[in-house]
């Protein structure tokens, strides 16, 4: 699998008289890049992560996930997108209380049209992958902030899309947890998925191969691409399983 980003002068404006979050940002981000997106509380990183899992369209410009232009798709198309190309990991790790460890990450698959049994099946495997198989039927409040995070990292990985957008994955975390999701993030990646993560923090975007800086909604400075440049990734078909499902 494969996925690529490209953002060509993207601007976010809300309210009236607009607040301007995103102003004229054009960025690529191949296929299997590992990247940090680093800037200041109220830089605009939020919204630039809510742009690239197609959580929010842009005001002005084109975005195109994974080979798809953001405008064109109806809401359904990009919930069929989101479920099957895109896993999430937020600072917060969102996980059901009461639920073990495998039916918070089976759970996350539901979007899918996934049948149940193969659900959990995927979750198990997710679940080993990130070093939990010892851990599947333990609650959130019997398991660490690390652990926690392991558990939401697995729930993004469980259905092998091709992108995971992290934000800000450390932020709740011990600094040896944290090396060990950084670690984990790595891993993946190495495996071909591609990582992008949205973070503060400066010494955690140092670690990465590629960091773009974004200030008062624009790109300020960028490392460069990991990999060499590439064409691009032609869109890839969205199932048709999901095509009517409601937006998430």
């Amino acid at each position: 699998m494969s996925a690529s980003i490209r953002l060509d002068q993207v601007t976010r404006t809300y309210g009236s008289p607009p607040v301007h979050a995103l102003v004229g940002v054009s960025l690529t981000i191949d296929a299997e890049e590992f990247v940090a997106i680093v800037g200041p509380s109220g830089s605009g990183k939020s919204t630039l992560l809510n742009v690239l899992g197609t959580l929010d369209r842009p005001t002005t410009g084109k975005a195109f996930i994974d080979g798809h232009d953001v405008s064109q798709l109806k809401d359904a198309a990009l919930s069929a997108l989101r479920a099957h190309r895109i896993g999430f990991v937020f600072q917060q790790f969102h996980l059901r209380e009461g639920t073990d460890a495998l039916d918070n990450v089976a759970d996350g698959l539901l979007y899918t049209g996934t049948p149940r049994r193969q659900r959990r099946a995927q979750a198990r495997e997710a679940l080993e992958r990130v070093g939990l198989g010892h851990r599947l039927d333990h609650l959130p409040n019997q398991l660490s902030g690390g652990e926690r995070q392991r558990v939401a990292i697995a729930r993004a990985v469980a259905g092998e899309p091709p992108l995971i957008l992290a934000d800000e994955p450390t932020g709740n975390l011990d600094s040896e947890s944290g090396r060990g999701i950084v670690q984990l993030l790595h891993d993946l990646n190495r495996d071909g998925t591609t990582v992008v993560v949205i973070t503060h923090d400066a010494a955690l975007a140092e670690r990465l191969p590629r960091r773009i800086h974004i200030s008062d909604g624009a790109v300020v400075s960028d490392s460069g691409r990991a990999r060499p440049d590439s064409p691009g990734v032609p869109a890839g078909p969205i199932p048709a399983s999901t095509r009517k499902a409601s937006t998430t």
